[in-house]
């Protein structure tokens, strides 16, 4: 391949590439205090941003991974809150065990109830998945009022999902969500402060089935 500029890429090769990055990312971070089934979640959450700050400010709920792979491995629904992550998240993998990723915010009664309410369609979208997706996991980068929807389901008791990625992005209750979402008891993963979106929880999401499909 002719590059016709005076730099030339380390490598083409793609595996090598990603080696290379996480190689880098490693370096860079140095010393942290994540625990060695954490670091891969983070260390492709940086890999996605190129934002060591955002990579730093990763929060888990002690069972969070564990909780994640064990739901991957028994064949859970993946709910996620817009069409980005559905389209990002590695399907083979999750279809492997007999999950399925689904996302509703764009269903006709979804888009329906929520003019008749008033509402987001990220609200009714989560009302409708917590109906379908018992034990699942639910990945919230986008839309606040998603995970602040999902956790009042949860504390209602009409929610139990497997683990909650909710790492929204934004300047509207986005920071917010997340510090509601890190006091609740079950499994999370999470970040502090505004930054987040679709590429991170992609990113938490594809770490945590990358390490289901590991265990054979």
């Amino acid at each position: 391949m002719d590059f016709k500029t005076e730099f030339k890429p380390l490598t083409v090769q793609p595996q090598e590439i990603e080696g290379k990055s996480f190689q880098m990312i490693t370096e860079e971070l140095g010393e942290h205090s994540f625990t060695e089934e954490q670091y891969p979640v983070v260390q492709r959450v940086i890999h996605a941003s190129a934002d060591f700050e955002l990579g730093r400010s990763v929060l888990f709920h002690p069972d969070a991974v564990r909780a994640g792979v064990a739901a991957i491995r028994s064949g859970c629904k993946v709910i996620a809150d817009v069409q980005m992550i559905q389209s990002g998240i590695s399907k083979p993998r999750i279809e492997k065990f007999g999950g399925s990723v689904h996302v509703h915010i764009s269903d006709p009664d979804v888009i329906e109830e929520a003019k008749r309410l008033n509402t987001t369609r990220a609200i009714v979208a989560t009302r409708k998945a917590v109906k379908l997706a018992e034990g699942g996991i639910f990945a919230i980068g986008n839309a606040p009022t998603a995970l602040l929807e999902l956790i009042r389901l949860v504390k209602n008791g009409e929610a139990k999902p497997a683990l909650i990625v909710g790492m929204p992005v934004g300047f509207v209750s986005a920071a917010e969500s997340k510090e509601e979402l890190a006091k609740l008891d079950l499994p999370f993963i999470t970040n502090i402060g505004r930054k987040g979106g679709s590429p991170v929880t992609v990113a938490a999401i594809n770490a945590i089935s990358l390490m289901a499909e590991q265990q054979g």
